[in-house]
C-alpha cells in the first residue's frame, strides 16, 4: 500500500465504524467525540479520525461546534417526526415507481429478501437476562426495504432514502436500547407480508398505504414511550444549533 492510500483507507475504516456504531447506538446522543479518546477506541490516529467526523456531520449523524468539537448528534421528536413524514413521501414515490417498473428480477429479489428476514429472530437473548439485537435481523431488514425501492430508477432517490432509512434505524435503536419490552412490535412481520403481497399484485396503492402505516405505527411507539418516561438521549425541544452543512446529504454506500 502507498503511503498515499493509507490514510484514505484509515479514514474510510473510522468513518465505517464510528458511523455504525453511531446507528447502533453504541455512542449516546450528545455524547462528546474527542479526537484522542476516540483515536484510541478505534486504533486510528486522529487526522483519518478528523476526517470521518467531518464526513459525519454532513451526514448529521455527528455536530461540529466551532471551537467545541465533535459530538453525537441530539435527538428529538420534533426531528423524528419530520424525518418519519419526509421518509414516507420519497419511499412511497420510490415504491410506486419500483412496482411500475419492476421485472420479474426485481420480484425475485423482492421475494428473497423478504424469506431471509422472515426466518431471522429479530431479539437474541443477552446477558443478565436482556435481548439483544440480532446482528442478521438489521441488513436483512435493510435488505427488504430496499428491495421494495429497487426498481424506482433513480439513483438520487435511492441515496435519500438509504439516507434516511440509516437515521430511522439510529432513532430506533437508541430507543431499543432503553426501552425493548416496550418498543417491540410483534405484527410487524405481518406487515412486511402484507406491504410484500400487494407489491407482487402491482398494487401500488395498497402497497403505499401498508408501508406508511408501518412507518407510522413505529413512530407512534416511539412517542408514547419517550413522551412517558422523558428519555434523557433525547432533546425535548427542537435542536437550537445548524448543523455545519445546512443539510443532509444522501449516502453513497
Amino acid at each position: 500500500m502507498s503511503a498515499e492510500a493509507q490514510p484514505r483507507n484509515l479514514s474510510e475504516q473510522a468513518y465505517d465504524r464510528i458511523r455504525r456504531d453511531i446507528i447502533l447506538g453504541e455512542w449516546r446522543p450528545g455524547e462528546k467525540l474527542l479526537l484522542e479518546a476516540v483515536s484510541d477506541r478505534y486504533e486510528i490516529g486522529m487526522v483519518p479520525v478528523r476526517e470521518a467526523l467531518n464526513r459525519l456531520s454532513a451526514e448529521g449523524l455527528v455536530l461540529r461546534e466551532r471551537n467545541r468539537g465533535f459530538s453525537v448528534s441530539a435527538l428529538s421528536m420534533d426531528d423524528l417526526e419530520e424525518l418519519v413524514s419526509t421518509r414516507i413521501q420519497l419511499e412511497t414515490l420510490a415504491l410506486r415507481t419500483s412496482i411500475e417498473r419492476g421485472d420479474e428480477a426485481w420480484e425475485e429479489l423482492l421475494v428473497l429478501s423478504y424469506h431471509r428476514l422472515s426466518r431471522t429472530n429479530r431479539m437474541l437473548p443477552h446477558e443478565a437476562g436482556r435481548e439483544r439485537v440480532s446482528d442478521e435481523w438489521e441488513p436483512r431488514h435493510r435488505a427488504f426495504h430496499l428491495a421494495l425501492l429497487n426498481a424506482c430508477g433513480s439513483r438520487w432517490l435511492l441515496g435519500f432514502c438509504e439516507t434516511m432509512m440509516d437515521h430511522a434505524v439510529r432513532y430506533r435503536n437508541v430507543s431499543m436500547n432503553a426501552h425493548a419490552s416496550q418498543l417491540r412490535r410483534e405484527g410487524a412481520n405481518g406487515e412486511h407480508e402484507a406491504i410484500l403481497q400487494a407489491a407482487l399484485e402491482r398494487d401500488a396503492g395498497r402497497a403505499c398505504a401498508l408501508l406508511a402505516e408501518h412507518y407510522s405505527a413505529t413512530l407512534d411507539g416511539v412517542r408514547d414511550v419517550v413522551g412517558t418516561t422523558r428519555d434523557p438521549a433525547w432533546s425535548h425541544a427542537p435542536e437550537s444549533a445548524a448543523r455545519d452543512s445546512g443539510r443532509i446529504a444522501p449516502t453513497r454506500r
